[in-house]
């Protein structure tokens, strides 16, 4: 992967340009088997802002940049928010495995192979693994004007340990 010098805004604030740095080009473990559509990238940079291990594929990053986004069983990303002044927000298609979603206040809402979520801008909100299975999903970015990413608390082990 080569190093670019343009960012670009993932669904946590992922770059292109982080990913080729932190990742090289060592691939995610999948088992053998897990269906994927895309490979499941390299060590995410920001996993700083994740419980476990989640790894970073850039699909596309011209028009609606688009990433793969492959977590390790138990792995979640924290609490977070997606700002925008105009538009925004962030749209995740499940593709394999089986991982969940919860909005602040809200029961978390299981995902499998075929579920999309629209998360709208200003939203506070959470999304990884089940304990029990790898997860991936496709985040697309909401054209936004003024968009950025704010990192919150981690889920906790209790609120997590309470899915089914």
């Amino acid at each position: 992967m080569t190093l670019m010098s343009k960012s670009v805004a993932l669904f946590a604030a992922v770059t292109v340009a982080g990913a080729a740095a932190a990742g090289g080009s060592a691939q995610a473990p999948v088992p053998a088997g897990y269906d994927a559509v895309f490979p499941p990238g390299t060590p995410n940079p920001y996993n700083k802002f994740f419980t476990g291990q989640s790894y970073l594929q850039p699909i596309i990053r011209e028009g609606v940049p688009a990433f793969n986004v492959t977590f390790e069983p138990g792995c979640r990303n924290f609490w977070h928010i997606h700002n925008a002044k105009k538009g925004g927000g962030q749209i995740l298609l499940a593709v394999a495995g089986r991982g969940w979603y919860q909005e602040e206040g809200k029961p978390a809402r299981e995902l499998k192979k075929g579920d999309a979520v629209y998360i709208a801008p200003g939203v506070k909100h959470w999304h990884g693994a089940a304990r029990d299975s790898w997860f991936t999903h496709i985040a697309l970015e909401v054209p936004a004007e003024g968009g950025s990413t704010t990192w919150c608390e981690p889920v906790s082990d209790e609120e997590y340990g309470r899915l089914p």
